[in-house]
C-alpha cells in the first residue's frame, strides 16, 4: 500500500485506502473493519495523502519525506499528540523541517500530519506505506 493509496475524506475521522472511484465520488475501505463505504463528491472533500507536501522558504517537502523524518526520529525526540499545546507542536516541528516556511504551514496543518502519523503508526501501516513508496 502506498500514500497515494491513501485519502483522508472530510466530515469522516481518520484515514482510508481508495477502492475505487467513481464519477460522482469514491469507494472507500475502512482500515481497521474492511468495511466499503461510498463517499459522494457533493458531501465530502478528498484529500489523498500522496499529494500532500509541507511548504518549506525554498521549496515543498512531501508528506512521505516527513513522515520518513518522523519515523527515524521517533526513538530520540518523541511525536506530540495533536492536542498537544501549540508551543510542543512547532518546536517538533522546527526539529524536523528546520526550514519550514513558518507563514503558510499553520499549527492546525501540523495537528493533520500528527493525526494522520500517530493513526497510521498505529495501525503498522506507515512502515510499509513508506516502503512501497521507495521501490
Amino acid at each position: 500500500m502506498k500514500l497515494d493509496d491513501l485519502v483522508s475524506v472530510s466530515g469522516l475521522s481518520g484515514i482510508f485506502k481508495i477502492n475505487t472511484s467513481r464519477n460522482n465520488g469514491l469507494v472507500v475501505d475502512d482500515l481497521d473493519s474492511g468495511k466499503s463505504k461510498f463517499c459522494s463528491v457533493r458531501k465530502h472533500q478528498f484529500t489523498p495523502l500522496g499529494t500532500v507536501a509541507i511548504y518549506t522558504i525554498t521549496d515543498t517537502v512531501e508528506l512521505s519525506e516527513v513522515f520518513k523524518k518522523m519515523l527515524a526520529q521517533k526513538e530520540t525526540e518523541p511525536v506530540p499528540e495533536s492536542s498537544a499545546d501549540k508551543n510542543s507542536i512547532t518546536s517538533y516541528f522546527e526539529n524536523i523541517i528546520p526550514d519550514y516556511d513558518r507563514d503558510r504551514v499553520y499549527v492546525s496543518d501540523m495537528k493533520k500530519v500528527l493525526k494522520w502519523f500517530h493513526f497510521l503508526n498505529s495501525r503498522n501501516i506507515l512502515a510499509s506505506a513508506l516502503s512501497s513508496e521507495e521501490e
